[in-house]
């Protein structure tokens, strides 16, 4: 169920800044997780939280699924928010797109379904595709080091899914932006109890980091039932904008594609639709990826993006 975006067509569409409403969104679902993580009764509360129960309902209240473990979540939340944020959001047909020229036998998967939704998140074009793959392909990159994995580890097998399944095989298209995604994903899941420094953040920066969720002593429940009593509670609220960059955007940090055939057909008909049009579109995104991610931009950007100066 991989998706793909159109990143060049809409280019210069005005679109209003979507991160108000993405944070309004996503905070309300991380509360009611925390709520649900939290005992019905405070009779049952106990001197610990469960991480595991918070975990559980933050994916299910995340991804608004009955079950954390369901299979197609990062795609089924690329819909829901394909829903909630239509006044932001840009949708194009694929017939209408750079991909029209590819056939079922290059790209099954584009022809099977719909193009995701580009918005604006703070001036960035970024496909909505983008918000699926930093909450579930980030959780499975943060479940892998959590059974002793490297992060290293986590984003080859990222990169083995854009090989895979999420690019060269169903939509002949490997996305460096999804990669990105997902290593930001790693990011967010870790810093919800922040266990574990933040490896692209600086010794200063990190001693001042908080997590997002913390287990908070409730003092008047305590004292009511004469034991301590610990609870969940919000620690800092979350905010899109500490992870979306210009290297979200393909049209900086370019795709590439399965064969030179794609390529090729792809990069025609960029050239009929935005002629001025050339990737890395703003160099500066690239330069600024490349200091952000310091050892691990290598992994995360199109070799246009991690070379052009």
């Amino acid at each position: 169920m991989a998706a793909e975006i159109d990143s060049v067509t809409p280019r210069h569409l005005k679109l209003e800044n979507a991160i108000t409403e993405i944070n309004k969104i996503m905070n309300q679902r991380i509360i009611a997780a925390i709520k649900n993580a939290n005992p019905n009764s405070l009779e049952n509360a106990t001197e610990t939280c469960d991480e595991e129960s918070l975990y559980t309902e933050l994916r299910k209240s995340i991804f608004q699924s009955y079950t954390a473990s369901w299979g197609l979540k990062g795609y089924a939340l690329d819909q829901q928010m394909r829903q909630l944020l239509t006044q932001y959001s840009y949708a194009l047909s694929l017939n209408d797109s750079i991909y029209r020229d590819l056939n079922y036998i290059e790209a099954f998967s584009l022809n099977l379904k719909e193009l995701s939704d580009v918005i604006n998140i703070n001036g960035h074009l970024i496909g909505i595709d983008k918000m699926g793959h930093f909450f579930a392909e980030g959780w499975q990159y943060f479940e892998l080091t959590q059974e002793q994995q490297t992060l290293k580890q986590a984003m080859d097998w990222g990169k083995q899914q854009e090989q895979g399944k999420f690019g060269y095989v169903t939509t002949g298209v490997f996305s460096f932006a999804d990669l990105i995604a997902n290593f930001n994903g790693w990011l967010f899941w870790n810093k919800v109890l922040l266990k574990n420094a933040d490896p692209i953040k600086g010794g200063i920066a990190n001693f001042f980091d908080r997590p997002y969720i913390s287990c908070d002593i409730n003092l008047i429940e305590s004292m009511k039932q004469r034991r301590m009593i610990r609870l969940w509670a919000v620690n800092l609220s979350f905010d899109f904008s500490d992870y979306v960059d210009g290297a979200w955007d393909e049209g900086n940090n370019c795709n590439s594609y399965k064969d030179p055939i794609i390529e090729n057909k792809v990069l025609e008909r960029i050239k009929k639709v935005g002629f001025e049009f050339s990737c890395p579109y703003q160099v500066k995104h690239c330069i600024n990826a490349r200091n952000k991610y310091q050892k691990y931009a290598k992994y995360l950007l199109h070799p246009a993006c991690l070379t052009r100066k």
